[in-house]
């Protein structure tokens, strides 16, 4: 596979993740959030692998686009999948709520078209 052709594989990966979050999460208050334990790890599970596709993307293609913070995506995907005891699930409700959103527009715009187009 290319690699433009793997970048937006990961991409469409990057933005799936981030929608589902938001599906599971909306009408969901925060003291929801943090009583539910099925929901929390659905939260987690998807952070992996919102991170995973973004480790995914070329270096050369995150260069090209430094609006998209990479590294912090990565970074808490590992958090989240190797010092699991360490997870703030008040700073995931809040990157949820403030980052998210503006994380998905971006990679929305950075996106082909159609994953028909990868093929």
């Amino acid at each position: 596979m290319q690699s433009l052709d793997r970048d937006a594989a990961a991409l469409w990966d990057m933005a799936e993740a981030i929608r589902e979050m938001q599906q599971f999460m909306a009408g969901v208050s925060e003291a929801e959030y943090l009583e539910t334990l099925w929901l929390r790890r659905v939260i987690e599970r998807n952070f992996e692998l919102l991170g995973e596709a973004a480790r995914r993307v070329s270096t050369q293609f995150q260069q090209v686009h430094p609006e998209v913070d990479w590294r912090n995506l990565v970074g808490l995907r590992n958090i989240i999948a190797h010092r699991y005891e360490q997870v703030d699930h008040e700073i995931l409700w809040d990157i949820i709520n403030t980052v998210l959103p503006e994380v998905l527009a971006i990679v929305e715009r950075l996106l082909p078209e159609s994953p028909d187009r990868l093929s």
